[in-house]
């Protein structure tokens, strides 16, 4: 086997500005491949943390159906003290109480039907990014003041600013007539048009009393400290629920359907991509096994008039690509590692990316985040798909006849 070994290494340096133009095409795109991939999971990672922070959080308690058809009177009893008690027992205080409904909103010169959320000013910075994105005046920091906050679109169609009034009609709880004026106190820039043109946030004092909640809600807000970790504190939340209550905890998944078939849809014309790369490393090898298996050929022929059968020489040409492979994927793997580690560590940005962070409420430099996966699977792909290419040239000694083979020039 030593031999088999040492012969295969010095067969690959007969040409050696070949084998390292093709090693190089494999180390490339495995540097490439490695940051990509670290790069896409890690802005994944960031996009799905910035969309639940806006406003929805990692998971909700909720009546059950009010996920699909949000009615007023599908409420969680005694919110707040459900949110205080998972704060108690979890030792968080990521949880807000909220109740929702739509209503029609009034200015002196317009009118536009909008959500308006009741919210725990205390507690709402701890699961919303929407109170550090306020543009003008300020948060909201009573839980029975006559004010509310709206987004920038919103106060641009109603054509009002701080300190202007707005009337609110709806319904009540119980169906009844509900009405409340009410003074702009800020106003904020998610840089999400749909929450920046319909969402609105009342304090939740304020909102059960103009809407005859009797201490009720929709939604106890629940934000994990990590992605990784939502799963496992889902199943903590619904073993703390109290007993003969008809409530659910929905995950990000159930809240946000769009976000996940986002990133799908963004994974797919990225790994095709990916594809294209890997496919045209497959051919850089494909052409250099075969160019060296048609130079030999006549060596070929007399090792095999020797006795040395088809089968072998064709596992030394693929010992051959194996090793070639291993050399790209060792020196891709450190290089590409070492970039990623380096970028992860110290960011990067490019011309616009800081007003366009600003603006999406995203950190202004990016930071890809290295995995043993990243770090392995596009090397591994390579490797896989450069043996592929190699199983033509090495198939094709098993038509090699000896005297023919001799013969060539």
């Amino acid at each position: 086997m030593n031999l088999v070994l040492r012969l295969a290494w010095r067969n690959l340096w007969r040409q050696p500005r070949r084998t390292w133009l093709t090693t190089g095409a494999m180390v490339f795109s495995n540097v490439l491949l490695i940051f990509m991939i670290s790069l896409q999971f890690g802005m994944y990672r960031l996009m799905i943390d910035n969309s639940l922070q806006a406003f929805t959080g990692h998971m909700q308690v909720q009546a059950p159906g009010y996920i699909d058809d949000q009615k007023i009177r599908q409420t969680v009893p005694n919110v707040r003290q459900l949110a205080a008690a998972l704060r108690q027992e979890l030792g968080s205080e990521t949880i807000a109480a909220r109740a929702s409904t739509f209503v029609l909103a009034s200015s002196e010169e317009r009118t536009y039907g909008i959500a308006v959320y009741g919210i725990e000013p205390q507690f709402e910075p701890q699961v919303s990014s929407i109170p550090g994105l306020i543009t003008a005046g300020r948060f909201l920091d009573a839980d029975d003041a006559a004010e509310i906050v709206i987004g920038s679109v919103l106060a641009r169609n109603l054509r009002v600013s701080v300190g202007d009034e707005l009337t609110l009609l709806g319904s009540g709880k119980d169906g009844s007539f509900a009405a409340a004026v009410v003074t702009v106190a800020g106003i904020f820039e998610s840089g999400v048009p749909d929450i920046d043109r319909s969402v609105a946030e009342l304090p939740l004092g304020l909102f059960q009393d103009v809407f005859y909640m009797e201490g009720s809600g929709h939604q106890v807000v629940v934000n994990a400290p990590r992605l990784s970790e939502a799963d496992t504190l889902q199943s903590e939340v619904e073993a703390l629920l109290p007993p003969g209550q008809d409530l659910v905890v929905q995950d990000w998944d159930a809240l946000q359907p769009g976000l996940k078939q986002a990133i799908q849809a963004d994974m797919s014309s990225a790994f095709f991509m990916y594809g294209i790369l890997v496919i045209l490393v497959a051919f850089s090898v494909l052409n250099t096994q075969l160019m060296s298996v048609l130079e030999r050929t006549r060596e070929f022929g007399i090792v095999m008039a020797l006795g040395l059968t088809p089968g072998r020489l064709g596992r030394l040409v693929l010992l051959e690509t194996a090793m070639m492979g291993l050399m790209g994927v060792a020196l891709g793997a450190l290089l590409g590692g070492a970039l990623t580690w380096w970028l992860g560590v110290h960011g990067f940005s490019y011309p616009g990316m800081e007003e366009m962070a600003t603006k999406f409420n995203l950190p202004a430099r990016m930071y890809p985040r290295v995995t043993l996966t990243s770090l392995l699977a596009g090397p591994a792909v390579v490797m896989l798909f450069s043996l592929l290419a190699a199983l033509y040239p090495a198939l094709r000694l098993h038509r090699l006849h000896p005297v023919e083979a001799m013969r060539a020039a």
